[in-house]
């Protein structure tokens, strides 16, 4: 392969999934995606029956911002024909199995993804930035856009013993992970956890001897997907947290952390009405224990049982369990990709190893300003919580095609928030009809 592009990105998921789908229609635009793995795969460890996604469908890889745009979820439902079931079955949520099936239908369409093409390097030159790897050299690209995913978040304590006994929930449905005659534990109290624990005790994994659900959490903590809550996910949010000083971040993004971490309040419903008739109406359940507020610090064992070690938080003691069988559902955490490390010493990072992110979602180097270097899912200090979620996906996309084409390609501005989150965003504009209605609000006091 030898070629000269405007933009080369590394890695195909859902963000230059996103990134190619809008990209399709700017045909003045070299651009190629390259993935190692041999197709589009969306977490099929966490592939559980009935899950469902978090997230809107409209809020798809290309609607936000193009709804004519022929890789949205609706024009999927109608290629596929199933418009009209599945409008009379009336979700109120997408399973995930479907929308990982979207997504896997709209890479397959799309022309400029190259699967099972490997990039592990990627030096700077006179002409730009060259990709090594299998199946891309010679590969060079005036700019790139980077959106390798997260990596598994691993406990140190728990490190040396990750195994066919100790997984992470990444790996769980396609594991011949059995439970059955053992003592098992998860670890995680966030939706991969209360998913797992549901499969667990309704015996997909073969009958457990017990089941211990421990969390750092102080309880079993919803989803917050109510409607100003879910205002942090929109362009206006984003843009006043990107201009805050950087100090200020990192303590809000935490205080977030329930608006897209947390369990759906389906899930514990669920939950909830599971445990009841275990409880009191079926005599044939596995035993089990949730354990929240429990900070695991130390783990041992060899090959026949594991001793987890942990400090209660609500009443400040040392407890202990053991346990056969071990599943981590603690989530991901970001790490800069080791196909960059190369250019590491000219990015800007900051004390967390995460770039800087200007507003368009280049990392600043020191490299020429005429060859750039984006990057996605990388924003968690520098955007907010929502740079993670699926979203702002279509928005990001279009800030990134117009950044890079240097001309507005995408209309990026729409209507404000109606909370004011910054003295800056001008207010929005009244039209006759809803000064109208304002005033009919003041008149009857509500207002």
């Amino acid at each position: 392969m030898n070629d000269r592009l405007d933009l080369a990105g590394i890695g195909i998921g859902p963000f230059n999934l996103s990134l190619a789908a809008l990209l399709s229609k700017v045909p003045h635009c070299r651009a190629r995606f390259f993935e190692r793995r041999n197709s589009f795969n969306w977490h099929p460890g966490m592939m559980l029956p009935g899950t469902q996604m978090q997230t809107s469908y409209l809020k798809d890889l290309v609607t936000p911002i193009d709804p004519s745009n022929s890789y949205g979820f609706l024009s999927y439902l109608v290629k596929k024909g199933r418009f009209y079931r599945f409008i009379n079955a009336e979700y109120p949520r997408v399973r995930r199995i479907e929308f990982a099936d979207y997504l896997r239908w709209a890479a397959e369409q799309l022309p400029s993804l190259s699967f099972g093409t490997a990039v592990d390097s990627v030096a700077f030159d006179t002409h730009g930035f060259d990709l090594r790897g299998e199946g891309v050299a010679n590969v060079h690209s005036r700019h790139l856009v980077v959106a390798t995913g997260m990596k598994l978040n691993i406990p140190a304590w728990v490190e040396r013993y990750v195994g066919d006994n100790c997984l992470h929930s990444h790996h769980y449905v396609g594991s011949e992970f059995s439970v059955a005659g053992k003592r098992v534990a998860i670890i995680g109290g966030g939706q991969s956890g209360a998913e797992i624990f549901l499969d667990l005790m309704a015996g997909n994994r073969g009958r457990a001897e017990k089941i211990v659900w421990l969390s750092r959490r102080q309880n079993l903590d919803p989803l917050d997907e109510t409607a100003f809550i879910n205002e942090y996910f929109t362009p206006h949010y984003v843009r006043n947290f990107h201009r805050l000083p950087e100090a200020r971040k990192p303590p809000i993004v935490s205080s977030h952390k329930l608006t897209g971490d947390g369990v759906s309040p389906a899930t514990l419903q669920a939950l909830s009405q599971y445990l009841y008739d275990s409880d009191f109406l079926d005599c044939d359940t596995t035993p089990y224990a949730i354990l929240p507020n429990r900070e695991v610090h130390l783990m041992s064992g060899g090959k026949n049982a594991f001793h987890l070690y942990m400090r209660n938080g609500f009443n400040h003691t040392d407890e202990s369990v053991v346990v056969d069988k071990i599943i981590l559902a603690t989530g991901y955490r970001y790490q800069l990709p080791e196909c960059l490390m190369p250019l590491r010493g000219r990015l800007d990072l900051d004390a967390d190893g995460l770039p800087r992110l200007t507003e368009d979602y280049r990392v600043p180097w020191d490299g020429p300003a005429e060859h750039r270097i984006y990057m996605q899912n990388a924003g968690r200090n520098s955007h907010g919580v929502a740079d993670a979620q699926l979203s702002l996906a279509a928005w990001r996309s279009a800030i990134i095609i117009n950044s890079l084409m240097e001309e507005a390609i995408y209309d990026v501005d729409p209507c404000p928030s109606p909370l004011q989150w910054g003295e800056d965003y001008p207010a929005k504009t009244q039209t006759g009809s809803e000064n109208q209605d304002t005033a009919t609000l003041l008149r009857v006091g509500r207002v």
